[in-house]
């Protein structure tokens, strides 16, 4: 049966599998940003499938790779800060305990749906992370389980960094605004990196590929006018945002066409075409 008459992606958990593809053909380049050994096998068959029917999302993968370049610079910045545990929401195929040198005391945590930690955990079995690992399943639109998890783990740690990549876009405000505060009420969650994206990315990105995508329950949602600043009345103030276009022209990355689009606007970035890694940090809430 030709593969082409169903839907490109079939789930959500279809998307680790195609970022994947990402990360391993990043490793193939002479001057990587980052290595993945992991990537093609986690990616598998499926991965490069999807990948091959998304041809025009794979002319974004130099901001795919700089996202998750940011995110590592982040997330080892939080951890010599003194950052005893991490917890990556919606963690996907993400092989961050494996490939970073992180230390052996670090706790990592990650949370995600059954089905893409268990096959995670398969491909991975014969592999040693570098620090201590935990998988939780878990969805993080349920809130009565995420609010028990967060207090759980907010008892154990001294410092909790959390990340969120490629998760808020999925969300509606009032979803990310409720994750948010939830987060906040962790006494011991200081960090958080997030990635965003403009009202007018956001727009590119539903006419590019968003169809597919939505057709998975996996839509495009989440572009807040006030860029990172959204999460300040909600007690996370920006502590450092870095744009990826600019980044990837500062790492010799980014497609000459785009350059133009250089300098970035001062906050907020309504239309203009902007995604970005977001540090935010808590603080007392505005009362």
């Amino acid at each position: 049966m030709n593969s082409d008459k169903h839907p490109v992606i079939q789930d959500i958990t279809d998307t680790a599998r195609w970022v994947a593809c990402f990360r391993a053909r990043e490793a193939q380049r002479p001057d990587p940003l980052f290595v993945d050994p992991y990537a093609d096998r986690l990616a598998g068959e499926r991965g490069y499938e999807i990948a091959a029917r998304l041809s025009v999302a794979n002319r974004h993968l130099w901001a795919w790779v700089t996202r998750t370049y940011l995110f590592d610079q982040f997330l080892l910045r939080g951890i010599a800060e003194g950052a005893d545990l991490v917890l990556n929401l919606a963690a996907g195929l993400d092989t961050r305990p494996y490939r970073l040198p992180l230390p052996a005391k670090v706790r990592w945590v990650e949370v995600d749906l059954p089905r893409i930690l268990s096959y995670k955990s398969e491909v991975l079995r014969e592999e040693t992370p570098h620090c201590q690992l935990e998988r939780i399943a878990l969805d993080v639109s349920d809130r009565q389980q995420r609010r028990d998890l967060f207090h759980r783990l907010d008892g154990e740690a001294n410092r909790v960094l959390i990340m969120a990549e490629g998760l808020l876009v999925y969300f509606t405000p009032e979803d990310v605004g409720s994750l948010s505060t939830d987060l906040w009420h962790g006494e011991h969650f200081r960090n958080w990196i997030i990635d965003l994206a403009s009202a007018g990315q956001l727009l590119l990105m539903q006419r590019s590929y968003g169809k597919e995508l939505g057709a998975s329950g996996a839509a495009f949602q989440f572009a807040p006018p006030e860029g990172p600043d959204f999460f300040a009345r909600l007690g996370w103030g920006v502590r450092e945002v870095r744009g990826i276009l600019k980044a990837a022209a500062e790492l010799g990355r980014a497609p000459k066409e785009l350059l133009a689009l250089l300098p970035e606007p001062e906050r907020p970035f309504l239309g203009y075409p902007w995604t970005g890694v977001c540090l935010l940090e808590r603080e007392p809430r505005p009362t």
